[in-house]
């Protein structure tokens, strides 16, 4: 037979053959498919699509469609942050999971029998076998078209172009080492070397295939070389984001060479795993001088990539920074990152069977070449020297750690068994705290940082905590900082115990921060992996492990260390034990902590740092719900020794005193947190409140004060709300006996503790409820606590509080006179937000609370200026009266005005008054106007007579002593506003309840409250000027207390002529004080008195006012003697020409004010007396005109008659002037005084005995010759008595 025979029977054969293995093929993908559904394979942690899914995909790999090979591929969108991979790589494909469990890499391509490899047909089944070195060759040729594309300018024109061609070759190579793999699992046979039968030149070639492919590979890789000394690995290569989807042919460069190298360790893989032995190279040796194989070529070549990444890493790690060391990812783009995933799974996959060592193993060696001094051949790979080796070991250590969670899909599984590497890490360790290379402290915050994430991913290992105590043990007093880095959230000595309590809280956090590193020393680094390597040990293996830890930490502290430890020691040695005793046995180390502190210096106990760290273990006692007997019994003791020291040192040294208020500040911290965290109260926490506090605050100053009254009322609150808690248990568990006792204890240790609170705290701050020495708001605070306490749990109070104590406390804080308003006013705010106090009043049998409390808030606002009083007044000269209070204390008087006017009593007034309600008032003067004249109205609509009487009662308990409350700005100390205010509100209050003032109770009120501010004794002596502010206030509010007492005086149910007087002495008083040395231009209109009556609306009252203040002026400025011009006289007849003017003046005013008047106008010449009194004159006259109806008064006549007797005689010729002037308004009137005219003219005629006076009767004709007839028979008359008596 003839070779040509020959060679077609083969081929027919194979053929055949290839069809029968496409059968053959069809059938194993099923069963395959099949088998991953039921079973997990693998390393048993793999994980599944559903059947339907698995049905789907089952179809999709039985078809015939060519699909195109996975390959390398940073070409995805990641901006969701949620994919890891592009869907073409070798995970997210399933290439990986199929070279691992020996699957047909490409179940759907090269199925056809040719195959187009570089744009050449190919016999698929037999093209490899024939052909391959001129394949190989092909894949040269193409490597270097791609590599020639870098040389041509990648510009926006060209870069379309390049693109295609560059990743059209791309393909090509990645398809042909696609079908390299195919081949090998589909077509290549295992052939017997010692078989003796002669066989086909093809089956010599075929059986010649597995060398001559580790040949080819091996010349591939020399001929693409290392990745590193790639000249496009540079960062436009890693090309991860470009949303146009065009790469220049760098890229595509670079990505052929991932995909080459993965490539060829996948074929090498397969060839061993197809053929079972070992395949050794004709043309190659290794560099120990064997023939290279299948197998040292892997090796080699996975060390060789490992070399490569390592790299690339390196070049990465010079720009970074320790401090963002786990923020910077080693990986320039996620091809980087699938390489390593890759080479993690395959090679711990081949270390099972023990093909290949593990992936860490692998890595470590190489790692370890980076300490090496000598110059190994290995070492000159490395392109770039690393400037820090153990900070990159470190670092490229943690990030490739992390790769472990990535399964075979390329999926992340947090809960993925992760292999740890603890053996080279610890190896790490010792170097990084080696002290003959100098340990920096910026570089060990960076390896702890690794070391703690590597805790994260791994198992516990102890020899971790006991490598790295061994150095922390011996640098306890450092403080762990860099110079140019402060710490953030630490430092050095911690402010609190709650504090400490939190650092080792944020210590025991499952996750850290990736701040660590500015935020913590890495002292508490090291405390964050001992407590996670603690926590995750015993979770695993009991409490072995931390018996372990136990005795290498204990075994470390003795007599001697202890008594080395500075003050930052101090503060690691604490930090050290509360985490240990956070995450372990807090009793065995508490107990075993306070046997330590016997151990240090006499200077360091009484250390606030010693007192911070006591007292933060009994917050944890706390906090775990332990009892805290033990420890609150020697605190409390040491509180209690402090706080005689502090009493006994008040005048000592300040930095004695300091260091002492520092240590019991602490305590009280410490203990207000204690209660505000327990649960429950035993009776250890009555402990905790000792007679200390009883001598802390009597040596207390104004500041200190303000503390130790905070821990007061946190205490306070935090009982009461236990207490209401407890009441509601109480209620809930009715019927169970049990819970009943359990609960009625639990009140028991309540009421213990609350005692304990009024011994202590209650008798000092009842014995400064007058004085200033403590914050009057905290003392307001703390009484209204007591009160609700006093409320809750009434048998705990003191004696003499009982039987009722919330009354007896409301007397002491909020009725009594003597305490500050500031006190009261905000105490009442407390008490009168509390609906259940203001019932339990009620039902106590208090049925004045509500008056109490008015009287109160009278006297609050009244007393709103007495704190300005030691202020100078000139201070408040440019400033408003409501910005003279304290805007705390205005805002509080709202407040309790807000809540007064809520209280029925104060409701049912304003709505039996009508007066306008105010439901939220906002200026509590105002309101405090409005009650009053809701008051007053309300008391004159009632119509019984006991019912008034019961009202006036009730109004006067309202005003208590409403004059004390005053009294402090009728004082030398002189306040505008206070006296103002004081002045306003009174006379409001005299006119509002006139009526009230007018019943015999309430006069001698009345009486008091005109002699105290009108009619003082400075008042009446006159001589003595009145101080400006008080003259101002009287100037202000006198129209309302006139208007009020003319009220009175009509409205007394019994005429009083005390009060008459009153009123007189009152205007006598301040008619004078108000008028102007000179009478003004323009009139008096807002003298005081003067408009006391434009405002009256009440007639009777009105005119009893204007007789009176007629009667004061007649007494006061018109009973003068001689002819010397009275000071101010101008001033009172303009005053009296306003009067007559602007009132209604009555004709009886007019009789007793016009004699005064024409008495001016005979006596004075001086010019504006003359006129004014003229003025008036005339006034007067038509004022009685028009009161009279146009006929003429009687009493103006009258007025006139005794005029003319007393003044006719001397002052003739001004009389008839006057008289003049009086006919041309009124000639009745003179006519009238016709009669008593002539016989004045001739009584003066025979007084002075001269006969008949001519002149006088000239003038007197004159005056006679106006009015009319009458005066012209007058005259006649006159003529006639004069002949007759010649004749």
């Amino acid at each position: 037979m003839t070779y040509s025979r020959k060679k077609q029977e083969q081929n027919n054969k194979i053929a055949i053959g290839g069809t029968n293995w496409a059968a053959k093929q069809m059938s194993d993908k099923v069963m395959t498919f099949l088998t991953l559904i039921l079973s997990t394979g693998g390393n048993g942690k793999e994980k599944f699509l559903p059947f339907f899914q698995f049905e789907k995909r089952l179809e999709l790999e039985l078809k015939t469609e060519w699909c195109n090979p996975p390959c390398f591929s940073c070409d995805f969108d990641n901006r969701g942050g949620g994919k890891h991979f592009s869907g073409e790589s070798y995970l997210s494909s399933g290439a990986l999971k199929r070279v691992i469990l020996n699957l047909d890499p490409l179940p759907t391509n090269f199925e056809e029998d040719t195959v187009e490899l570089f744009g050449i047909e190919w016999v698929t089944e037999t093209a490899l076998v024939n052909s391959s070195r001129v394949l190989f060759h092909l894949f040269r040729q193409q490597l270097y078209n791609l590599e020639t594309l870098l040389q041509a300018s990648c510009d926006f024109g060209k870069i379309s172009t390049l693109h295609c061609k560059a990743h059209n070759i791309r393909q090509l190579c990645v398809t042909f080492l696609h079908y390299v793999k195919v081949f090998i699992f589909r077509s290549l046979r295992v052939h017997n070397a010692e078989s003796h039968v002669p066989v086909h030149p093809y089956e010599t070639l075929e059986a010649q295939l597995p060398s001559v492919l580790v040949d080819e590979l091996h010349g591939l890789l020399l001929y693409i070389g290392h990745l590193s000394e790639l000249p496009t690995t540079n960062t436009g290569a890693f090309v991860n984001q470009n949303h146009t989807k065009l790469y220049p042919p760098s890229w595509h460069l670079l990505h052929l060479h991932l995909d080459i190298h993965w490539l060829v360790l996948e074929i090498l893989h397969m060839l061993g795993e197809k053929l079972k032995q070992v395949v050794y190279s004709h043309q190659f040796m290794n560099l120990a001088g064997d023939n290279l194989t299948n197998v040292s070529l892997f090796e080699e070549h996975c060390e060789n990539l490992l070399r490569d990444l390592i790299n690339l890493s390196l070049n990465r790690y010079d720009k970074v920074r320790p401090s963002e060391a786990l923020m910077s990812h080693h990986c320039p783009c996620p091809c980087i990152k699938e390489l390593w995933v890759l080479l993690i799974h395959l090679l711990n996959h081949r270390s099972k069977w023990s093909l290949s060592e593990s992936f860490w193993n692998c890595l470590n060696k190489l790692l370890r070449t980076l300490f090496e001094k000598s110059n190994d051949q290995r070492r000159s790979v490395l392109t770039v020297q690393p400037r820090d080796p153990l900070g990159f070991s470190w670092w490229i250590i943690t990030h490739v750690a992390s790769f472990y969670q990535f399964d075979r899909h390329g999926t992340p599984d947090e809960m993925r068994q992760m292999e740890s590497n603890w053996n080279f890490v610890e190896e790490l360790l010792k170097k990084s705290i080696s002290v003959q290379d100098g340990i920096l402290e910026e570089q060990l915050r960076m390896y702890l940082h690794c070391c703690l994430t590597l805790c994260d991913f791994w198992e516990p290992n102890i020899a971790v905590v006991t490598i790295l105590w061994e150095y922390y043990s011996k640098n306890l007093n450092s403080s762990f900082s860099i110079s140019w880095l402060p710490l953030k959230g630490l430092t050095y000595i911690i402010k609190s115990p709650l504090a400490m309590l939190e650092m080792v809280k944020t210590c025991c956090c499952d996750k850290q921060g990736l701040d660590l590193y500015k935020s913590s020393s890495s002292y508490t680094i090291f405390l964050c992996i001992l407590a996670k390597v603690v926590k995750k040990a015993m979770k695993n293996n009991g409490p072995h492990p931390w018996k372990q830890v136990k005795g290498r930490i204990y075994s470390k502290f003795h007599q001697k260390r202890m008594e080395e430890l500075t003050e930052v020691g101090l503060q690691n040695f604490f930090s050290l034990f509360l985490l240990l005793a956070a995450v372990a046995e807090v009793e065995d180390v508490a107990s075993h902590v306070l046997g330590l502190l016997d151990f240090l210096k006499p200077t360091f106990k009484t250390s606030p740092l010693i007192w911070k760290g006591q007292m933060a273990f009994l917050l944890m006692y706390t906090q775990k719900n332990l009892d805290i007997g033990v420890l609150a019994e020697k605190f409390s003791n040491a509180f209690r020794e402090k706080a005689k020291e502090f009493l006994v040192s008040k005048n000592d040294e300040m930095g004695q005193r300091q260091t002492l208020w520092t240590l019991l500040s602490i305590y009280m911290d410490s203990v207000q947190e204690v209660f505000e965290t327990s649960h429950c109260l035993h009776p250890s926490h009555e402990k905790l409140l000792n007679d200390g506090f009883s001598m802390l605050l009597r040596a207390c100053q104004e500041t200190e004060l303000r503390t130790v009254l905070n821990f007061l009322q946190a205490v306070l609150a935090r009982i009461r709300s236990m207490h209401q808690r407890l009441c509601q248990e109480l209620q809930r568990e009715n019927g169970d006996l049990i819970v009943q006792s359990s609960l009625s204890t639990k009140e028991r240790h309540l009421a213990a503790v609350a005692s304990a609170l009024w011994r202590h705290f209650f008798s000092f701050l009842k014995s400064q409820r007058m004085s200033q020495i403590v914050p009057l708001s905290q003392l307001a605070d703390a009484a209204a606590d007591f009160t609700l306490l006093a409320m809750d749990l009434p048998s705990t109070a003191p004696s003499d509080l009982q039987p009722q104590p919330v009354t007896s406390m409301i007397q002491l804080f909020g009725w009594d006179d003597i305490i500050w308003p500031q006190v009261v006013a905000r105490y009442l705010s407390h008490f009168l937000q509390n609906s259940m106090l203001c019932e339990v009043l009620s039902c106590s049998g208090c049925v004045s609370f509500q008056a109490l409390t008015v009287r109160s808030w009278i006297r609050c606002i009244l007393q709103m200026y007495v704190k300005n009083l030691h202020v100078p007044d000139d201070s408040f000269i440019d400033i408003n009266p409501e910005q003279a209070v304290e805007k705390d204390y205005m805002e509080q008087l709202t407040e309790l005005t807000r809540l007064l006017f809520n209280l029925s009593e104060v409701k049912n007034i304003f709505s039996k008054s009508q007066v306008e309600y105010l439901p939220i008032p906002e200026d509590p003067k105002k309101a405090l106007v409005r009650f009053f004249e809701a008051v007053g109205i309300t008391y004159g609509n009632l119509q019984t007579f006991s019912d008034k009487s019961a009202m006036v009662t009730k109004s006067l308990e309202y005003l208590g002593e409403i004059l004390k409350y005053i009294k402090p700005y009728l004082g030398k100390k002189v306040s505008s506003a206070g006296l103002q205010l004081t002045y306003m509100m009174m006379g409001i209050l005299v006119k509002s309840w006139a009526l009230i003032f007018a019943t015999s109770k309430a006069q001698k009120l009345l009486f008091r409250i005109i002699d105290c501010l009108l009619l003082p004794h400075t008042v009446l002596q006159q001589e003595k000027e009145l101080p400006a502010p008080m003259l101002t206030a009287i100037q202000k509010s006198l129209p309302l207390y006139l208007q009020g007492m003319c009220i009175v005086c009509c409205q007394s149910q019994n005429p009083n002529a005390y009060l008459n007087q009153l009123l007189g002495n009152v205007i006598e008083q301040y008619i004078g004080r108000f008028l102007p040395a000179s009478a003004p231009v323009l009139g008096l209109g807002q003298h005081p008195v003067l408009l006391a009556l434009k405002n009256s609306a009440s007639v009777p009252p009105m005119s009893l006012l204007k007789k009176c203040i007629a009667h004061v002026i007649r007494k006061s400025y018109f009973e003068f003697k001689g002819s010397l011009l009275p000071p101010r006289l101008a001033s009172i007849l303009a005053f009296i020409l306003q009067l007559v003017k602007e009132t209604n003046t009555d004709v009886t005013e007019i009789e007793l004010l016009l004699p005064g008047v024409l008495k001016c106008l005979v006596l004075f010449s001086e010019p504006q007396v003359k006129r004014l009194a003229t003025e008036n004159l005339q006034c007067m006259v038509k004022a009685c005109q028009v009161g009279s109806g146009g006929e003429p008064a009687a009493q103006l006549t009258s007025v006139f008659r005794q005029f003319i007797e007393d003044y006719g005689m001397r002052y003739d010729y001004q009389l008839y002037s006057i008289l003049e002037a009086v006919a041309a308004l009124d000639q009745q009137v003179v006519i009238h005084l016709v009669p008593a005219l002539t016989q004045s003219l001739k009584d003066s005629e025979r007084k002075w005995g001269l006969g008949r006076n001519s002149a006088q009767r000239e003038a007197y004709s004159k005056l006679l010759s106006q009015l009319g007839q009458v005066g012209q028979d007058e005259i006649q008359r006159l003529e006639n008595d004069h002949v007759e008596s010649i004749l």
